[in-house]
């Protein structure tokens, strides 16, 4: 993902709340959401080139997702793909703690990223440009290319508008999607300075990116309620708009 907007236990109906776009290459070989057949109780999109993924999450109610952190200065390959912490996560039963100590331990085997993975029980985030995990506590977040909650203007935007559907009596995982849809870009005085030129600065900085070889490429909703329901709400855009993928089910106990 690049784009992760999401509330955590500060809703009286749905203590997960989320919604997050993935930016990337439009060449890039990929696979939507879907049940894994070598695991059936992951419901991911998988990276078919290096076999992880970006989100997911299992019917036990484990729950996953990495942004890479935008370092255009380091260009060398890492010997690992970031979306493998991903499905190391879903796929191992291992416990929080002990997944955190292996983070901190494999940190200099990728390029820069930020993790969130946990269930409804206790959320976590790591970044591997500070080597720490943190336990989050309940409230609205917003994650992209920098570490959690850093101010880039399409972090706050997301957020204002993520704490607006809240305050509504009910909302959907459309109107989720529809936040991820913004596509105006930043005033130049709000940019981040990232190393990147400006033109592809300005560009990066909407919710929504979008362009002919680069850009977001889906946008997924998630919204898990008080009694273990979760719907899954996936809108595939680029490089072509795909038919909306929808999942409903039951969190195992």
């Amino acid at each position: 993902m690049c784009l992760i907007l999401f509330a955590y236990r500060c809703h009286p109906e749905y203590p997960l709340i989320l919604a997050a776009n993935r930016d990337e290459y439009h060449q890039r070989d990929t696979l939507g959401a879907h049940w894994w057949p070598e695991r059936p109780d992951l419901l991911a999109g998988k990276d078919l080139e290096a076999g992880g993924t970006w989100m997911g999450i299992t019917r036990s109610g484990r729950f996953a997702a990495v942004t890479n952190v935008r370092e255009p200065h380091l260009t060398a390959p890492a010997p690992c793909s970031r979306g493998w912490l991903t499905r190391r996560y879903l796929e191992e039963e291992l416990e929080n703690t002990r997944f955190c100590g292996l983070l901190q331990e494999t940190s200099d085997q990728y390029l820069g990223y930020n993790l969130i993975f946990g269930s409804l029980d206790e959320l976590f985030y790591f970044s591997n440009r500070n080597n720490q995990a943190r336990q989050l506590s309940p409230g609205i977040y917003g994650l992209s290319n920098a570490r959690l909650d850093t101010p880039w203007p399409k972090v706050v935007q997301g957020k204002k508008q993520l704490q607006k559907q809240l305050a509504k009596p009910k909302f959907t995982t459309g109107d989720l999607l529809k936040i991820l849809a913004a596509s105006e870009v930043a005033e130049d005085t709000l940019l981040p300075s990232t190393g990147v030129n400006l033109e592809l600065e300005r560009r990066l900085s909407a919710i929504c990116i979008t362009g002919p070889d680069y850009g977001t490429r889906s946008s997924t909703a998630l919204l898990i309620d008080q009694q273990g329901q979760v719907q899954f709400h996936e809108r595939p855009l680029a490089p072509e708009p795909g038919e909306d993928i929808r999942f409903t089910f039951q969190l195992s106990k």
